[in-house]
């Protein structure tokens, strides 16, 4: 048995509909990346110089040495950069999200005293600005437990939203076991929030965004200018504006850092989106736990009826061993093969299935075929069928047919059987008898080989259609 855990499927073509207050169109949401005097530096107790997100393009850490210019770069974003974006967004009522490294808040008390007395959110963007890539879980955890007391500390709360970042594939878990916050951002799977679950129970998470991100001004191939920021945000926007005018709402997060989004060229380009934004109608401005709060009470989180990826061999035979008829070694064998979030659907479990069904030899199909009863036959007229062939004969009228209907089926049958060797099969919801007949008439002229493929085929859509009333 293999299980695969990452989820291909999300939310499918069919994306939750009026899912904002107010039929908002589109969910719009700013973050500024609170990260100075909590990155690497030797007088951080670091090993080496910070390297990432500044305009030094592809800086590399300077081990046991202190990089004045990477230093002063960051220094701008407290010193300058950020009193212009605070400006900025409390000029224009714009709500934000604050992802605070809880030692560079610790560093800046002005700093965030004015965001919250702006009534930004403040959530927790870790205890330091540093990768957990190849920390143990016993020291990410620590990690996490000071970032929170720190937190705490300096905002007098705990914080209702994480985002580390520089994260492992640790983190989620970690995260949900220590702080139990309303929802974290260590993804960027969706444009919509969405559940998963963790060991410690159901988690919210709040995609974040690398694109719509001013990060793309200290990365090779990024935005070159103010221009280009504005016009791959004015684009992202109009594009989930229209999903949502069409009834397919989305959330927009913009990233931004005090650094380099503070910077004046940049700025400018950012007053010209808020200003575009705040030109629509049908448009939410909000802070990201406002989001996670509306969502956790719209789509609280839920388990389907039935989860194949997660059940027992003899729970998942016992539910889909008769999706095809009477042939459940089709199930036992699918159930050994890699499962995951995607074959919890319809769609997904049906293709799993059919994968063992088509890989079969042609004497097992034939066996498949041969479990499958009669149309309006005797097993039908006994009341022998299965539940689920019962139901899909009564779907077209065939439990309701004249004497001279059912002489006509019995005949057909018996013409088919006697040429193929296998009865005649077709996935009557939909059809009526008219229907049926004449498929029947036009089927027994196949050849061997046509008609077992297409028998095959109907089959398969028949395992379909009981999938989609078990899922």
């Amino acid at each position: 048995m293999q299980r695969y855990p990452r989820d291909m499927h999300g939310y499918g073509p069919q994306t939750p509909q009026d899912c904002w207050p107010d039929k908002a169109a589109i969910a719009v949401q700013f973050v500024l990346n609170y990260e100075e005097g909590g990155e690497n530096c030797l007088l951080h107790g670091d090993p080496a110089s910070e390297a990432f997100l500044s305009e030094i393009v592809g800086a590399q850490p300077w081990p046991d040495q202190r990089h004045w210019n990477m230093e002063s770069l960051y220094e701008y974003g407290a010193r300058s950069g950020f009193w212009r974006l605070h400006r900025l967004f409390t000029g224009a009522q714009i709500p934000v999200t604050v992802f605070g490294v809880t030692t560079a808040l610790a560093r800046s008390p002005a700093q965030l005293a004015a965001m919250q007395e702006a009534g930004w959110e403040i959530a927790c963007h870790g205890y330091k600005w540093i990768e957990h890539k190849d920390m143990t879980e016993a020291e990410e955890r620590a990690q996490i437990r000071a970032a929170l007391q720190l937190h705490e500390n300096l905002t007098g709360s705990p914080p209702e939203g994480w985002y580390t970042g520089r994260c492992s594939v640790n983190t989620v878990e970690l995260v949900a076991a220590e702080a139990g916050c309303l929802y974290q951002s260590d993804a960027y799977a969706d444009d919509l929030p969405y559940w998963v679950n963790t060991g410690s129970g159901p988690q919210l998470i709040l995609p974040y965004t690398l694109d719509a991100n001013d990060m793309r001004f200290a990365t090779p191939q990024g935005f070159n200018s103010g221009d280009q920021f504005y016009a791959y945000l004015k684009d992202s926007f109009d594009t989930l504006y229209q999903e949502g005018l069409e009834g397919a709402p989305k959330m927009m997060n913009i990233g931004l850092h005090c650094r380099l989004a503070g910077r004046p060229g940049r700025t400018a380009a950012l007053r010209r989106f808020i200003d575009y934004v705040q030109g629509h109608d049908r448009v939410w401005l909000a802070r990201r736990v406002d989001i996670a709060r509306h969502w956790a009470v719209q789509y609280p989180a839920t388990q389907p009826r039935l989860c194949p990826s997660q059940m027992t061999k003899q729970d998942f035979v016992s539910a889909f061993g008769g999706v095809f008829e009477h042939s459940a070694w089709i199930a036992e064998a699918a159930f050994e093969q890699e499962l995951g979030p995607a074959h919890d659907t319809p769609d997904g479990l049906h293709s799993a299935l059919c994968c063992i069904f088509r890989q079969a030899s042609d004497d097992k199909k034939r066996a498949v075929l041969d479990a499958h009863p009669d149309l309006a036959g005797k097993l039908a007229a006994a009341g022998r069928l299965t539940a689920e062939s019962a139901s899909e004969q009564a779907s077209a009228g065939l439990d309701m047919l004249t004497d001279a209907e059912r002489s006509q089926f019995t005949q057909l049958n018996d013409q088919y059987k006697a040429k193929f060797g296998h009865p005649f099969i077709i996935a009557v919801r939909g059809l009526n008898k008219v229907d049926i007949l004449a498929a029947f008439t036009r089927r027994i002229e196949n050849d061997q080989a046509a008609e077992l493929t297409t028998a095959c085929r109907e089959v398969e859509k028949i395992a379909r259609l009981r999938l989609t009333d078990l899922l």
